[in-house]
């Protein structure tokens, strides 16, 4: 909508780690350059979701454009949009760098992007959904199926809580514990942030939802507190 309601959910408004600081965006991308195979990812994503060149593609929650710029050599547009501006004139730069002209970037969100053009073949978020409480994920669910052709595809990656767990205290101590192990310490303090001050799900709401919002969710993959969906409009 482009008139928002004074209750609106603000979705700009920095939740965890605040992303629009020039050397938060600047150490989250090198974190991202050595704990993430996007190259991996993204012949993952494109194959899962039969990406062709003729697509357009909507990826909500950009970051700084990591998976965009991988998954532009592949479609016919892509659109990238992000809530900070600090990590949209990051992407930018590197897309002007690699010479990519069929990509789009807009400081926008789930609830704030406005799509003027044709529907989207693919829409693609990944670890952003979680900035959402519960209500504002159908709300964002809800606009991104009306976003999508009739038979596009939908693939939601990010922090979801296994419900099985019967004690979480332990559970997410040891995930912290090891993370300080085999990660370093920052990734396990952005952890204990995620946990405290984020929104992230568990697995039978994030299913409900999606299939509420009007999904067909073709395939699930759990590993631990990931999900990944691959949803069918």
């Amino acid at each position: 909508m482009s008139q928002y309601l004074r209750w609106y959910y603000d979705e700009f408004k920095q939740i965890g780690v605040d992303y629009t600081d020039l050397e938060e965006v600047q150490a989250y991308d090198l974190r991202m350059q050595k704990l993430r195979d996007t190259e991996n990812e993204a012949n993952s994503i494109r194959k899962l979701l039969g990406i062709k060149n003729t697509d357009r593609v909507l990826e909500i929650g950009t970051g700084t454009g990591e998976l965009t710029l991988k998954l532009s050599d592949h479609c016919k547009k892509i659109v990238a949009v992000d809530v900070s501006k600090t990590m949209i004139d990051c992407a930018k730069i590197k897309a002007e760098s690699q010479n990519k002209t069929n990509i789009q970037f807009c400081n926008a969100g789930f609830l704030t992007y406005e799509n003027y053009a044709e529907p989207f073949d693919i829409i693609v978020t990944q670890l952003a959904l979680h900035h959402l409480p519960d209500y504002w994920k159908m709300v964002a669910l809800r606009r991104i199926y009306g976003m999508l052709k009739e038979g596009g595809k939908f693939y939601l990656r990010d922090v979801v809580f296994p419900s099985m767990i019967r004690d979480y205290d332990s559970y997410f101590n040891k995930i912290i514990t090891d993370l300080k192990k085999f990660a370093g310490d920052e990734i396990a303090e952005e952890t204990e942030i995620h946990l405290r001050e984020e929104f992230s799900t568990l697995d039978w709401i994030m299913e409900g939802l999606l299939k509420s919002a009007g999904f067909y969710i073709e395939s699930v993959e759990y590993d631990g507190f990931m999900a990944g969906y691959c949803c069918k409009k």
